[in-house]
């Protein structure tokens, strides 16, 4: 399979469920597959997708959160798998698109190319669900029970980009909060209660 078909399968399977895509080709192509607004894309923030999908998890139990992140990108943050092992988010989804290159920069091979197991990592950071997937039926297998963590290592051929998301991150961010049904945050910078004497 290529990322567009295994990105238009976990859209489907996701159905008004929010998603989170790491930036540059997942995000390309989740916007490609079905731009919608439960749909948050990441810009500028390499390695922070499951990051961010793992704080959403944490704040809305009552969500199904999926997160597409890439080979590339996971490696840079390995440490939020110890961290999604630690706190075993049930509600959270991440699958990993290994295409074992950092397309975005020029096809670079990864270190999955040579051996590297992100599923493996996965399990070693207690994350008990865990697959490697290499068809759209595998990985719909795999999705389409619930309870978690779960990690799903997507086995992907590339696929050239054919649309971006828009670059207004503060668009996407309120589109994204509005969809999910979360209101704005609280202002910062409200004095604080003064201490009696």
């Amino acid at each position: 399979m290529n990322r567009i078909e295994a990105t238009r399968a976990i859209v489907e399977l996701a159905g008004q469920a929010p998603i989170i895509a790491s930036l540059g080709h997942p995000a390309y192509d989740l916007f490609a597959a079905a731009d919608r607004p439960e749909n948050f894309y990441t810009w500028g923030s390499m390695g922070l997708a499951s990051s961010i999908g793992l704080g959403l998890a944490m704040a809305r139990p009552d969500l199904r959160v999926f997160v597409l992140d890439g080979d590339g990108s996971l490696l840079m943050n390995l440490g939020s798998l110890a961290t999604i092992g630690l706190l075993q988010p049930a509600n959270l989804v991440l699958v990993v698109m290994d295409n074992e290159e950092y397309a975005t920069t020029g096809g670079q091979q990864t270190p999955t190319a040579h051996g590297a197991d992100l599923d493996a990592a996965a399990r070693a950071m207690s994350v008990a669900r865990t697959a490697t997937v290499r068809s759209v039926d595998e990985l719909k297998r795999e999705l389409g029970t619930s309870g978690g963590p779960q990690v799903v290592v997507a086995k992907v051929a590339e696929s050239a980009p054919t649309a971006k998301p828009p670059l207004d991150c503060v668009f996407i961010k309120q589109r994204f909060m509005a969809a999910i049904h979360n209101p704005e945050p609280a202002t910062f910078g409200q004095p604080l209660p003064q201490s009696q004497p």
